[in-house]
């Protein structure tokens, strides 16, 4: 459906007088209905957006990178493509609904191979803000691939400290939301 106007000028005026009479009395050919019914999008609020998502993707692969022979003990972590990117929008669709949204959130990242869960590191967006919410963050090892049975079975461990290791992430990772100064309490969603 389109709306057209039939009015020669789309005036502030002329709007604010059918705007006046009430909309009961103006027809939707009386002024273009989506010109001032439909909000403009901010694109400042856009770019922001796009700048918080893509700071937020860089944050856990540098996350990632500094574990890697600090925690993990391995030469190599591969991550399925796009992983840190859905995980980020995850990230930002949970911290939505938040007062502070993201500045306000304690971002926990785990490890999780088997029944064996090792802590990596926590990421504080802004540490200026005080925390409203915490997310726990849980990669999984991808156990379904060969090098990551290959490395299990010649180094007896998952957690060798060897420097050849490799670790493949898989492509799920689970998220759980607690927040910190609400009545509501956990909420567990996995991704």
């Amino acid at each position: 459906m389109v709306a057209t106007s039939n009015l020669s000028s789309k005036s502030t005026a002329c709007i604010s007088e059918l705007l006046h009479q009430g909309f009961h009395h103006a027809n939707i050919s009386d002024f273009d209905y989506w010109d001032y019914i439909v909000p403009e999008p901010n694109l400042n609020e856009v770019v922001f957006e796009e700048r918080t998502y893509q700071s937020l993707v860089k944050m856990l692969e540098n996350c990632l990178s500094k574990s890697k022979q600090t925690k993990l003990h391995c030469s190599k972590v591969l991550i399925p493509e796009k992983l840190t990117k859905r995980i980020a929008q995850d990230v930002l669709r949970l911290s939505s609904t938040e007062p502070c949204g993201l500045r306000g959130c304690i971002i926990h990242v785990n490890l999780e191979i088997g029944n064996v869960c090792k802590k990596l590191d926590k990421i504080i967006y802004d540490p200026g803000v005080v925390p409203t919410f915490e997310l726990t963050l849980v990669f999984k090892q991808d156990c379904c691939s060969w090098p990551s049975f290959r490395d299990f079975f010649f180094t007896r461990a998952c957690f060798a400290s060897g420097s050849k290791r490799t670790l493949i992430l898989s492509p799920g990772f689970r998220l759980i939301k607690k927040k910190l100064y609400s009545l509501i309490g956990t909420v567990i969603e996995e991704c």
